[in-house]
């Protein structure tokens, strides 16, 4: 008779002891500290009652006032419902305060940006838009996060019609900008110009509708989209009015089939889809071509596999080469805009971001190196600067005298 020996299942309590990724979450990734002491009375006074009336009263009469007298200026709302949570999808507002933690992480440590997670119980879009609305006066910013497609399309625009303050959904924006910088430099390291490119987006939701928009507004040859029907075009009619749109300005050429049929010939494929793209596909396209790959942790198709037939190829992930990473955009985004005063983020704004974000390693550019890496110290100052210059130009600055 032989006696079976078995394994004691490993507790929970256990698991959570030895994954790094828990064991740096305990307790939260935040806290708040003061920006000055008090001491004694008189400190309490000044801080407090009664020192701290004469400020209200000034800020009631002038309510601008609160830029410089509070800590308004440099802090951002990181607004989320949970409804579309990195690869995870709606996982609700409590399990996606540790994404907005460190969010709001990122936002401190690369660019001195306080903010304030906030996982909103409510997916309504008129919920979502009043409940944002009336906590904005405490705010210098507003990134919105992780919302799904279409409704946050909808939720951004209103909050932007209705607020003082720059409103910028990084989903969309901020992979917007940085997919701009890259190309941009891939394309001058294949000797090209935007305006030669002819690229495919696979993915119609709030990234690659975004994407789309700033290649388009920066000059980019042609543009097709496809989302898991196939090719947008204007001959579709299950389109919802934010993808119409976008077909009624792309697709000049009139694809109407698969992703995989408007590859053939085509300089860039940029995926933000989910999905995944046959290497067939990938060696249909023209010779030195650009592949930015960019679903997570899966990319559409392996970057090893990728690169036998094209010449440039960037990913999500960090262990590959040409990272595109959001990190490399917000931060400066809202640095600019912060110190400007900004009461909105233009589409200039974002283009300024994108240019200044590829220039930074223009000088560096190798097939493995067509944007910088999240911790070059040199892109949080060149992008905020870009920003905040072109808000002065853009006019939208709220600072005296400009």
């Amino acid at each position: 008779m032989t006696t079976e020996i078995t394994t004691p299942p490993i507790s929970l309590a256990t698991l959570l002891a030895q994954d790094p990724a828990f064991r740096l979450h305990e307790g939260g990734k935040l806290t708040t500290r003061p920006s000055v002491q008090v001491r004694d009375v008189d400190d309490l006074s000044l801080a407090y009652t009664p020192g701290v009336a004469r400020v209200c009263t000034a800020i009631a009469e002038r309510p601008e006032l609160a830029d410089d007298y509070t800590w308004r200026s440099n802090v951002v709302a990181v607004v989320t419902d949970g409804t579309a949570v990195l690869g995870l999808g709606n996982i609700g507002p409590t399990a996606a305060m540790p994404v907005m933690e460190g969010k709001s992480l990122l936002f401190k440590q690369f660019a001195g940006v306080d903010s304030v997670p906030l996982c909103l119980d409510c997916t309504d879009v008129d919920e979502l838009v009043e409940t944002i609305a009336r906590m904005a006066p405490s705010f210098g910013g507003i990134n919105l996060e992780d919302i799904s497609a279409p409704r946050c399309f909808e939720v951004e625009r209103r909050l932007k019609e209705l607020l003082d303050i720059p409103v910028f959904h990084d989903d969309q924006h901020g992979t917007a900008i940085v997919v701009l910088a890259a190309l941009r430099n891939a394309a001058k390291l294949t000797g090209r110009r935007l305006w030669d490119l002819r690229a495919v987006v696979a993915g119609a939701g709030a990234s690659g509708l975004a994407v789309t928009s700033m290649l388009m507004n920066a000059g980019i040859g042609e543009v097709v989209v496809s989302d898991s029907k196939g090719v947008l075009h204007q001959g579709r009619k299950d389109l919802n009015p934010y993808k119409a749109l976008i077909a009624a300005t792309t697709n000049q050429s009139g694809y109407n089939g698969t992703t995989e049929d408007a590859l053939i010939g085509a300089d860039v494929f940029i995926g933000l889809s989910g999905s995944t793209i046959s290497e067939d596909a990938i060696a249909s396209m023209a010779s030195n071509s650009i592949v930015f790959a960019l679903s997570n942790p899966e990319p559409e198709i392996h970057p090893e596999i990728a690169r036998e037939h094209a010449a440039i190829v960037a990913t999500g992930r960090s262990d590959f080469p040409n990272q595109i990473n959001n990190v490399l955009a917000f931060p400066g985004v809202f640095r600019g805009a912060l110190s400007a005063r900004a009461s909105a983020v233009t589409e200039n704004m974002k283009v300024a971001a994108a240019l200044a974000l590829s220039a930074v390693v223009e000088e560096e550019l190798s097939a493995e190196r067509i944007i910088p890496e999240p911790f070059d110290p040199r892109v949080v100052p060149a992008v905020a600067a870009a920003v905040a210059d072109q808000a002065r130009r853009d006019g939208v600055t709220r600072l005296p005298g400009i």
